[in-house]
């Protein structure tokens, strides 16, 4: 079992990711979704936690050795990305999603500079929409975006279109092709439902509505 797999098979353990296609969650866009990812719990579990604060230290090292700033995505990416930032000994910012209305009126809270680089820490990634707002805010504040981490990604195909217009390199711990084989593995789906559940991915605003 590789990374990806394990901890997929964490999120299950714990509940973070669950799986039910014939009872489908309804996300707050209105999709149907036979998976439902809960990042926030692994807050909850010390030793689990730990394993994504290393592996995303890990991943920035690896992948933006010249990061400067970590950036969290309001408000389930700043508790991993302050904790990625406090292992790394970088400066943390978080993102709103949008500007203040009262106050300063800031969308950006914590201290960048203009130019330096900032790596960008989400929990999820479905559409990539919220993640890229966050990026580009960044970016109209003068920092450069060197790439994002992320806990999981549904791996949406217009989710990796949308990164790779932005010009973004997106890494994550697991994805979904992860979680598949996993479920597989464990007997909580069949062959029939991974086939099912694939073509979720490839369509799904459309999964789960009559024909």
């Amino acid at each position: 079992m590789n990374t990806s797999q394990d901890f997929a098979a964490r999120l299950l353990q714990i509940k973070a990711l669950q799986i039910n296609a014939n009872k489908p969650f309804q996300w707050a866009s209105g999709w149907l979704s036979p998976v439902y990812c809960d990042n926030r719990k692994v807050l909850s579990h010390p030793y689990l936690r730990d394993f994504v604060k290393s592996e995303l230290a890990n991943m920035v090292l690896h992948h933006y050795p010249d990061a400067e700033v970590i950036a969290g995505v309001a408000t389930a990416g700043i508790a991993h990305g302050i904790m990625a930032a406090d292992l790394l000994k970088l400066p943390f910012i978080y993102v709103r999603s949008k500007p203040k209305e009262h106050g300063m009126g800031n969308q950006i809270e914590g201290e960048m500079k203009p130019g330096q680089k900032v790596v960008v820490v989400e929990d999820l990634v479905s559409t990539g929409k919220s993640s890229l707002q966050a990026a580009e805010a960044i970016r109209a504040a003068g920092g450069e975006v060197v790439g994002m981490c992320a806990l999981f990604t549904y791996s949406f195909p217009a989710a990796a279109q949308a990164f790779e217009a932005a010009q973004i390199p997106l890494h994550t711990i697991s994805d979904y092709p992860a979680l598949m084989d996993v479920a597989l593995a464990q007997k909580l789906i069949s062959e029939s439902e991974k086939e099912l559940l694939a073509q979720w991915r490839t369509a799904p605003e459309l999964w789960g509505r009559p024909a």
